[in-house]
């Protein structure tokens, strides 16, 4: 039997108790580029992928329960830069607020959906100014994997049928997969901007039981109208991924991969050409409701919005909003190699992102300069590098036995949040100025992210009601919820793991 995504969730409460080459450019554009402050009214530059990363100190401001960690950096020396931030060309800061300022919209973060919510709400002519707390790709936006998947957080195909009609089903799943994928595209081309962004994704099965629920969830989506998935046997994906450790994978059209960090100012890109405002440094400190709209309190001044405010902040939106959270932030982890002894080519044949189906997931692409990107585990508490760096190169080594002595150049930590039903919450509030938000990706929603943010605007506008049918599902509140996650998802990962030892052919993954 296959343990579902949304179930697994229901069953984890139960268990916890609730780009041009740079090389191209000459020296003074690039120093010009490093150099560049981006003062309000004026456009940042578009991201400018480099050959191939560089060691330098990082110039984004990281949450303290995370790091960044380099082979040739010392824990005396500045933090390092990770292997995003290091492979783009250097990047303005905004410089944070000064002074009160009014306006239509209010966006509060600077990551994927207040990126993509801004952007769209200046194209449909909104006067908008956008906060982040540190700055542009700080957060999970400019750290997580890149990998693209159809689905929504944790619901896939099997989910939406179960727990909705089979017309609200094709087109929720529609929403979250082939809508998703288009948009990156024709937000890239519309506005100019390279993020690397590749077509296709792979789903390895560890486990020949697990064979049978690829074989489900692709048939699901052929339900939903969606015949973008094939199955394939262990001999086919050795043209796909030269692995011996698969009995069969799910072959993606519709998936693929990205440089989160270049599509996220590649947003912001075009949202400041759009006349749009960018603040960093801006933490927001409380968000009240006045005669004369909504006001966004921060240290640096008072944000007055008259016709709306979206919060695009993770598990942080608790601190706006009144009552429980609905997530439990945990914790995961990314490492890319140094340039690899052997071609990428000769691992990954088709440059195809990979996902495996073991309860603690492996994710893993090959990216610019010969490199190995390779991610995974989820933790109710930060580990160190050490820890991180020795779990992941070990399971470079299960998955490519033959590069022998792999080795790591870059990793570090970022921190992502759960619901209990396993789909994102998303929420309008009824005031006359409506506060937006969306949080509880589960690890899962670059594209989505970006969708959703495009939703938000629609329905502000009154384009389509999109966004509606995104608030529908409930969500349980979690008292605490900070404090949960290094309790319960050890406990949750922990019975999971016996389980799968009774029964290796459930699949389920964290």
């Amino acid at each position: 039997m296959t343990l579902n995504r949304r179930n697994f969730m229901l069953k984890s409460a139960a268990l916890s108790g609730a780009s041009a080459c740079a090389a191209l450019l000459p020296a003074p554009l690039l120093a010009r580029i490093a150099d560049l402050t981006g003062p309000a009214g004026q456009a940042a530059p578009a991201p400018v992928l480099l050959p191939d990363a560089h060691q330098t100190a990082s110039r984004l401001g990281l949450d303290p329960r995370i790091w960044n960690w380099h082979r040739d950096t010392s824990p005396a020396d500045p933090a390092p830069a990770n292997y995003y931030e290091a492979s783009l060309a250097a990047w303005p800061d905004f410089g944070p607020l000064a002074g009160d300022r009014t306006c239509d919209v209010v966006i509060v973060g600077g990551g994927l959906l207040g990126a993509s919510t801004a952007l769209h709400m200046a194209e449909a002519g909104l006067d908008v100014i956008l906060v982040e707390k540190d700055h542009i790709g700080s957060g999970a936006s400019g750290r997580n994997g890149g990998q693209l998947t159809p689905g929504l957080a944790r619901w896939e195909a099997e989910t939406m049928l179960d727990n909705l009609s089979a017309e609200d089903a094709q087109k929720l799943w529609r929403f979250a997969s082939v809508e998703a994928m288009e948009l990156l595209d024709a937000l890239s081309a519309r506005h100019g901007f390279e993020c690397d962004r590749k077509h296709g994704h792979i789903t390895a099965a560890v486990h020949a039981g697990h064979m049978g629920a690829l074989v489900q969830n692709a048939d699901a989506r052929r339900r939903l109208g969606d015949r973008a998935v094939r199955i394939i046997g262990p001999h086919e994906l050795q043209e796909y991924v030269r692995s011996d450790i698969y009995h069969g994978a799910a072959l993606d059209s519709s998936g693929g991969q990205v440089h989160p960090l270049a599509l996220l100012r590649g947003l912001i890109h075009a949202f400041t050409a759009q006349g749009g405002t960018v603040h960093d440094g801006t933490p927001v400190e409380k968000i009240e409701t006045d005669s004369a709209g909504t006001r966004v309190v921060t240290p640096g001044g008072v944000l007055h919005a008259r016709k709306a405010v979206v919060l695009g902040v993770h598990s942080a939106t608790g601190q706006f909003l009144p009552g429980s959270s609905t997530t439990v932030p945990f914790y995961t982890y990314v490492a890319v190699t140094p340039p690899l002894p052997v071609p990428a080519a000769e691992l990954l044949p088709a440059d195809l992102p990979v996902y495996d189906t073991q309860l603690q997931i492996d994710y893993y692409r090959a990216v610019r300069g010969n490199r190995l990107l390779f991610g995974g585990q989820g933790t109710g508490n930060s580990w160190s590098s050490r820890d991180v760096n020795n779990y992941l190169l070990e399971r470079i080594r299960t998955v490519f036995p033959q590069l022998e002595s792999p080795e790591l150049e870059y990793s570090w930590g970022g921190i992502s949040d759960i619901t209990l039903s396993g789909v994102t919450d998303c929420r309008k509030s009824d005031a006359a100025v409506p506060v937006y938000m969306a949080h509880g990706w589960s690890g899962h929603g670059v594209a989505q992210t970006v969708r959703i943010g495009k939703a938000i605007s629609d329905d502000f506008t009154g384009r389509n009601h999109d966004f509606a049918m995104l608030t529908r599902f409930e969500h349980a509140p979690i008292p605490m919820s900070d404090y949960l996650g290094p309790v319960a998802i050890p406990l949750v990962k922990g019975a999971l793991s016996l389980k799968s030892l009774v029964n290796p052919a459930d699949m389920v993954s964290f």
